[in-house]
């Protein structure tokens, strides 16, 4: 007999249904009362001879939580429970709860799982069955130790953020999906649309992802930086065709902590994993709000057997707050088709098309928004903007074997196109037709992963070994092009061709990235003391044909400058990560963690000054400890980051910048807390103390002092009052804040200014397959500038030239409605 503590409640709700039908009129008793008496008297027997039986002998309940050694709740972890009279079932939450209704007697318990060592309890029956604490082992761990920010589990190396986040909130605008990530990191619009955002973290400015160290993104382990790319090393522009609703959950490592991730690691990892399928058959979203602003979400999931499948379309469009209408159009088209042959093996399919147009204003000079002269939301050159066009088709393979470990492997081939128009300096090195600029970007990449898990025993202790590799390939034709009115002929207007300012590149790259690494962790002590080792290479070669007229650093304008060559490099990046938790029934874990990241460089930079360095590395080191309980958890890490010496080439003008060594410390603070079972709190604090250049000096005031790494905030913090599930209600209330921070390295006072900003989204569902949603962001109409950055500028072809701060406006009060109809439920 094999039964759960569900069973009775489920026969009561369905002969309670009986009744209800009868009363309602769905039965005719009144034309047979006889059978109308019939089946009361039966249910009346059956509630009686079930009572007898559930009842005949004393119940209890067993109820608690299951943990790992360091104090991480698992969830869906399957519990057995043998009695006299049968098999009870039950399955832990995802808060790694469980509770079920067992008999007053001697109980053996099995608790299992997927990648969990099994064992099993005896339990006496005098013994206390409610509020326990089980532990188990993982023999694979997953990939994010930390259990989903709801669910109140943290450490200091790695955070996490579930589909809720994005299937409850009413984005407006593409670019608050990576908002939305927090944990230290600082993200603003250059153009208000369409542009890849610019990453700030540590107290590095990234520019758009790949500098300075790099922040590293992959969306289904496909890496979204695009390196020696029109606009800027790592560009980030290919997020723009990911649908929000399509995301299962996103882990954020917090530095190069893990083997399996290279190229633009240094400042941490954000690995995006979409949805295989959807809960629903169809799911349409229909919103639209300020600034004429529309978007849709429309997708269709069968339901078929071993089968995992979706379709899904996303149209937008907008015209943003400025004066000049961003006329921001966006298509997305997604889709996944996964066979699983068994519960251990699958095979899939997934791919991601996406189209965007836009205009802009740029980044405005705010000397002349202050003086009245230029409105916030106004724009000098209002042809800014871009088109970009993106393909990306890749395959899977997941293989589960008898033995514990698991291979994994997947492979791509994506294509793009970028235009991205431009006007930085406005009439600076053209004073008759303008500074605009065309940077194109044409590519064809490839890629393979491949990742081989085995558990295995190390004298009596549990041992998990990984290996793995990856191949990265880029075939890519960019180049930047001087034009008019987006018409790329400004190099041969009169007067142009023999202007030594007036830059004009193209080239053929290719770019090839070859990696291996093997990372081991053991379990001593009982799974207390978890320490981990790590090994990886990457080998880069860049080929180069191409070439540079005018510019900066060619001083003749008839001059050419070829780029043409081969440069290949290579770097090892070691691993540590050490958990301990020293004690039985105290939630604490102690971590220290050391990761060494790389990024590399522009192939053209590269062919350019091939003595430079080609690849930089990021040392990052971490010191913490997690206090985690059911309703509070608590992280606190002391962090220093050392960087190696760094060229960037620049697209825009095709000059290279030399960063000399950088070194940024200080600390992170986050917290989680459960108020009750409907709201939490959750917020973090990332704060550096100091970012310098070491050994680096310049004379101010007639003071010696340390060169300061600039154009990054020191303070990054974010707190959110999460209400969930209350009456059909789920909403939340987020603030961000930055401190204001320096833009130029010698002058202090030449700062950017901070800001705090609240936004606020409310989703209440009316029926099972109907929800409305709202959303407010920048609830009290906070001015502020997501980007700021301080270069020279000439506004008019008759003005002086000036170095000034120009700016990017954040968004004003902006209201957003929506409604959402999720059908043909496949429970």
């Amino acid at each position: 007999m094999i039964y759960n503590h569900q069973c009775y409640k489920t026969f009561f709700r369905v002969t309670q249904k009986e009744f209800k039908d009868m009363s309602a009129g769905k039965v005719d008793h009144r034309s047979s009362p006889l059978k109308f008496i019939g089946k009361v008297s039966f249910y009346l027997v059956l509630t009686a001879l079930f009572n007898s039986l559930i009842f005949s002998q004393e119940m209890r309940i067993f109820s608690g939580t299951i943990i790992t050694p360091r104090f991480e709740t698992v969830a869906d972890v399957q519990i057995e429970v043998q009695t006299s009279g049968g098999i009870l079932t039950a399955k832990t939450d995802a808060e790694g709860a469980f509770s079920v209704v067992v008999p007053a007697e001697s109980l053996s318990v099995k608790f299992s799982g997927s990648n969990i060592e099994p064992q099993t309890r005896i339990f006496a029956p005098t013994e206390n069955l409610q509020n326990i604490q089980i532990r188990v082992s993982y023999t694979i761990p997953p990939v994010s130790e930390s259990v989903i920010i709801e669910d109140n589990t943290l450490s200091p190396e790695i955070e996490r953020r579930n589909e809720s986040i994005y299937t409850n909130t009413l984005f407006g605008r593409d670019d608050q999906i990576i908002q939305s990530l927090n944990a230290g990191i600082n993200a603003g619009q250059h153009e208000g649309g369409g542009k890849s955002l610019e990453i700030r973290r540590f107290g590095f400015n990234t520019d758009h992802g790949g500098v300075g160290g790099g922040v590293k993104i992959l969306v289904d382990n496909i890496q979204q930086n695009q390196g020696t790319q029109g606009h800027g090393q790592g560009y980030l522009g290919n997020l723009k065709s990911l649908s929000p609703e399509l995301v299962q959950d996103v882990s954020i490592i917090n530095g190069p902590f893990s083997a399996a991730y290279g190229d633009f690691s240094g400042l941490g990892v954000v690995q995006i994993r979409l949805k295989e399928s959807l809960p629903q058959i169809f799911t349409a979203r229909i919103q639209g709000g300020s600034f004429n602003t529309a978007r849709g979400f429309f997708a269709y999931s069968p339901k078929i057997k071993n089968v995992d499948a979706f379709i899904a379309f996303e149209p937008s469009y907008t015209d943003g707050p400025f004066k000049s209408p961003l006329r921001y159009r966006r298509d997305n088209f997604s889709g996944n088709l996964t066979y699983k042959f068994d519960d251990k093996t699958a095979l899939g399919i997934k791919m991601n098309f996406g189209r965007n147009n836009f205009f802009s204003s740029g980044q405005i000079p705010l000397d002349l928004v202050d003086a009245g002269e230029l409105d916030r939301f106004g724009a000098i050159d209002p042809e800014n903007g871009g088109r970009v066009k993106t393909g990306t088709i890749g395959t899977y393979f997941r293989k589960e074997f008898a033995s514990g470990a698991t291979l994994k492997a997947d492979a791509f081939v994506g294509r793009s196109l970028f235009d991205l128009f431009s006007n930085f300096t406005f009439f600076l090195a053209d004073p008759v037709y303008g500074d605009e600029i065309q940077q194109h970007d044409s590519r064809l990449q490839q890629g393979a992963n491949a990742q081989y898990l085995l558990p295995y025993k190390f004298f009596g202790k549990q041992a998990l070994l990984t290996v793995g590799g990856n191949v990265h390939f880029n075939q890519i034709n960019v180049g930047l092009y001087p034009s008019v009115s987006r018409n790329p002929n400004r190099k041969d207007l009169p007067g142009n061709i023999d202007n030594p300012n007036v830059l004009y590149t193209k080239a053929d790259a290719k770019v090839n990235n070859y990696a291996g690494y093997i990372q081991n962790g053991v379990d001593f002590f009982s799974g207390h003391l978890r320490v981990e080792t790590g090994l990886r290479f990457d080998t880069f070669t860049f080929d180069v044909n191409g070439f540079e007229q005018g510019g900066k650093e060619i001083h003749r304008a008839s001059a050419v400058n070829f780029l043409i060559g081969k440069e290949s490099a290579t770097k090892f990046q070691p691993k540590l990560a050490v958990a301990w938790s020293p004690l039985e029934t105290t939630p604490v874990t102690f971590y220290v963690n050391y990761g060494r990241g790389i990024s590399s460089q522009d192939a053209r930079g590269v062919v350019r000054n091939s003595d430079a360095p080609k690849i930089s590395t990021t040392d990052f080191y971490q010191a913490g400890t997690s206090y985690n309980s059911r309703l509070i958890s608590l992280v606190g890490s002391f962090f220093l980051i050392d960087r190696s010496n760094e060229q960037v080439y620049i697209p825009d003008d095709g000059s290279i910048e030399f960063a000399g060594r950088s070194r940024s410390y200080g600390f992170e603070l986050r917290n989680s807390v459960r108020i009750n079972r409907f709201l939490s709190f959750n917020g973090g604090l990332t704060q550096v103390i100091r970012a310098i250049y070491p050994g680096e000096f310049i004379e101010i005031n007639n003071s010696r002092e340390r060169v300061i790494v600039d154009s990054a905030p020191k303070t990054v913090a974010n707190g959110s009052f999460v209400l969930s599930e209350l009456r059909g209600f789920n909403a939340s209330l987020n603030w961000r804040h930055i401190s204001n921070y320096r833009l130029d390295a010698e002058d202090e006072n030449v700062r950017a200014s901070g800001h705090d900003v609240i936004d606020l989204s409310i989703a209440k569902r009316l029926k099972k397959w109907v929800e409305l949603n709202f959303s407010i962001d920048n609830l009290f109409n906070k001015k502020y500038y997501e980007t700021q950055n301080y270069f020279e500028s000439r506004v008019c072809p008759t003005c002086d030239v000036g170095t000034r701060i120009h700016a990017t406006p954040g968004y004003p009060f902006t209201v957003n409605f929506g409604v959402t109809f999720r059908l043909g439920s496949k429970e």
